[in-house]
């Protein structure tokens, strides 16, 4: 595992980087998850065994660091991960964000159009409101959150068979998780599918079979938004289905995304 050290918070952002040929494949994980935990699977697909794969730690996430100073907000994680791109030399990249890491890469590339060559985003944070999850830990204050709604959505999801949801966010700071949460609620101006439809670039976007019916599966065509869907899987593809996802990405990189 590598590291980028952030001096504007004395924190580091670690990332797994996988050696490859071929423009890097980068990886952004979503709200309470980790590249670290969620990833490796999909990148050591036969498909994608190729290319270079980096695999990145939010902050306040997997084995990255946590600044209660830092923001959190969807925002700040993709200067963060524009940092790393930055840091490594590396020209331009594709990214796969899902989740919340989807409204991530959109932001990056929004505003870093130079260093993204695609997006392929699973199931991404597109709209204000936010999902189940994020607007459960957000109608709580984050103190509360904090000391108490925290272990209890672990303990959840436990009890529902989602353990390894469980593990990712008993490695996720609780401040950074319901900071996270808050913003994706709070969603941003321009939307994110705002900014998505507005970039010129490739973009898929991938559904996972059990979640549809979704009104995207119409509305980002005409968009110019690609879209693919993972059989045998709902939300939590890259755990359900890490080969289907890997398929899916390879699919959209070999037609330019």
């Amino acid at each position: 595992m590598k590291f980028l050290f952030l001096a504007r918070w004395q924190a580091a952002l670690r990332y797994h980087d996988i050696p490859g040929a071929g423009a890097p494949l980068v990886f952004v994980h979503g709200l309470g998850c980790s590249s670290s935990s969620d990833y490796p699977s999909v990148a050591g697909q036969e498909r994608l065994a190729g290319r270079r794969r980096i695999l990145v730690d939010l902050l306040g996430s997997g084995f990255s660091d946590r600044p209660d100073e830092f923001s959190y907000e969807i925002e700040a994680h993709a200067e963060t991960v524009s940092s790393v791109i930055a840091d490594l030399g590396i020209s331009r990249a594709d990214v796969y964000g899902h989740s919340m890491g989807g409204a991530v890469a959109i932001v990056m590339a929004s505003r870093q159009p130079e260093q993204v060559s695609g997006l392929i985003l699973s199931e991404p944070n597109l709209d204000p409101g936010g999902g189940f999850f994020s607007r459960q830990i957000a109608g709580q204050s984050e103190a509360a959150y904090a000391e108490a709604g925290h272990e209890r959505m672990i303990r959840e999801a436990m009890a529902g068979g989602n353990a390894i949801w469980a593990g990712t966010m008993a490695a996720s700071s609780a401040i950074a998780v319901h900071r996270a949460a808050r913003s994706l609620v709070k969603g941003s101006e321009p939307s994110w599918r705002q900014q998505l439809a507005a970039l010129k670039l490739p973009r898929t976007v991938v559904f996972g079979e059990q979640t549809l019916p979704d009104p995207d599966m119409e509305a980002l065509p005409t968009l110019g938004v690609r879209v693919a869907i993972v059989a045998r899987t709902g939300h939590s593809m890259a755990w359900e289905n890490p080969c289907g996802v890997a398929n899916a990405i390879a699919d959209a990189l070999s037609e330019g995304c």
